[in-house]
């Protein structure tokens, strides 16, 4: 006699609480950013293979090693790779991203992120799947040859470079990003943008006493001008609405003496803006100490960033006296101070990549140093509640450069430090692969949640409105 095959009670509640899943955000459409699979693939997944009998199923049973790994599988499948965050403290970050409107990065770091190494790749795929909030803060003119800004070409003539804790000015007045310029008539920067759908050009600028002018111009017409002047030295904003279509800009000093920072270029609808903020030869000290307390509060409390990464270590690991002693001291301040500035800002620490040394056996191996920073910066992490992000075990771990160095074709210079865009690419893959993973998980999370609650709110929509007289 032949039975008919029925579906086991928890595989069948498992298969409606899947459906639900898929369904409420297709049909309520405050749940519609939740919605992951769209309902014509779901007979995709509807395939039961024929139930075998028990005479024609081999039981093996599974080794400890077999169960270890199916576990450590389960583990990966969910969890971020090399991204540490028991606090949730991506969750602020996340949930703008999952809202759908403006979501602002602020990246600081050395001079890979100086490059835009790293973070052009980063921003590229964040944009590509949570849409393209325009090119981000870019410096007034090149204080290096190789500063870069993918998708901006820029030229400059006739500006006085002060940079956070090396220039002349030790007032730590610089910016955002670090680094001051100043000008007076003959002072010109120029952009050229791949991109021609940006809205807005928003630059930042030094308020002072007997402040002089500028003006921006879009495709060789002035668009606008600003007065710097100020009763007291205080950062300040100027916005211009940029012509549709325009792709090349400048900035004029028109009267007297200016000190500017730098301008953002974003666009009208929602998406990141991802900015690289990278000064050469870098060190975390950079934040803690060069940079005035006040006036970079302001800056970023103006920015208002979802997410601030803090990058360093790869030009202190070659201290190990510093790394050993007083690193950790100033990266706690750091953290201290951008918390002060942002308590709703999500913060991540990453740690600097692998640096390699040739051994007198000719090997390339990792700098002794550089394994005890990254677990100080872990712990930091962990002390401090922000996220940690582990690039030097994510690349690979120890020895990392020496295998680098030695591929075809070649992921880093011969200074074992800086990455070839290659190279760049994969570090980028993996920030941005850690950062959509913990979003999904978030966004999941988010949608059981309000499965839950689901019921008692149509519940309480079918409840019938008392009428009082």
């Amino acid at each position: 006699m032949t039975t008919n095959p029925r579906i086991p009670e928890k595989t069948l509640l498992t298969v409606v609480t899947f459906i639900a899943l898929i369904l409420l955000p297709q049909i309520a459409p405050v749940l519609k950013n939740y919605a992951s699979l769209e309902p014509g693939n779901i007979p995709k997944v509807w395939n039961f293979p024929p139930r075998k009998s028990p005479d024609d199923l081999e039981f093996k049973p599974a080794s400890d090693a077999e169960l270890a790994d199916l576990r450590n599988k389960r583990q990966e499948a969910t969890a971020p790779q090399n991204l540490v965050d028991p606090q949730h403290e991506l969750d602020h970050f996340y949930a703008s991203l999952l809202k759908g409107g403006l979501t602002r990065i602020l990246h600081y770091g050395d001079s890979p992120t100086t490059a835009d190494l790293i973070t052009a790749d980063a921003r590229t795929m964040l944009q590509k799947q949570f849409g393209d909030g325009g090119s981000g803060f870019v410096l007034i003119a090149r204080p290096w040859a190789w500063y870069n800004h993918r998708g901006v070409e820029m030229e400059a003539s006739n500006w006085k470079i002060d940079v956070a804790g090396t220039g002349d000015l030790r007032d730590g007045l610089y910016g955002l990003g670090g680094v001051s310029f100043r000008g007076q008539p003959g002072a010109v920067a120029r952009w050229k943008m791949k991109d021609s759908t940006h809205h807005v050009a928003e630059v930042a600028y030094l308020g002072q006493p007997d402040g002089g002018d500028f003006a921006l111009d879009a495709e060789g017409q002035q668009i606008g001008a600003a007065q710097t002047a100020s009763e007291s030295r205080k950062a300040a904003y100027a916005k211009f609405d940029l012509p549709p279509g325009a792709t090349h800009f400048a900035l004029r000093v028109t009267r007297g003496a200016v000190r500017v920072f730098g301008v953002e270029f974003r666009k009208e609808e929602s998406g990141v803006i991802y900015s690289s903020l990278g000064i050469n030869g870098a060190n975390v000290t950079l934040l803690s100490h060069a940079m005035n307390e006040g006036q970079w509060t302001a800056q970023l409390r103006h920015y208002n960033p979802d997410l601030v990464i803090i990058n360093y270590g790869t030009n202190e690991s070659g201290f190990p006296q510093f790394v050993d002693g007083a690193w950790g001291k100033e990266m706690r301040e750091v953290v201290r101070r951008v918390r002060a500035a942002l308590p709703e800002s999500s913060i991540l620490l990453m740690s600097p990549m692998d640096r390699g040394e040739r051994k007198a056996s000719g090997e390339i191996d990792t700098i002794p140093a550089m394994p005890r920073l990254v677990n100080t910066e872990s712990r930091i992490a962990l002390d401090s509640k922000v996220a940690f992000f582990n690039t030097f075990q994510a690349m690979g771990g120890q020895g990392t450069m020496g295998r680098w160095y030695n591929a075809e074709p070649r992921l880093v210079g011969a200074d074992y430090i800086h990455p070839m865009p290659a190279g760049a690419k994969i570090v980028g893959q993996l920030l941005y692969s850690a950062l959509r993973d913990g979003y999904n998980q978030y966004k999941m999370q988010q949608l059981k949640d309000k499965i839950a609650l689901a019921p008692e709110k149509l519940s309480e929509a079918g409840r019938p409105v008392e009428h009082r007289e």
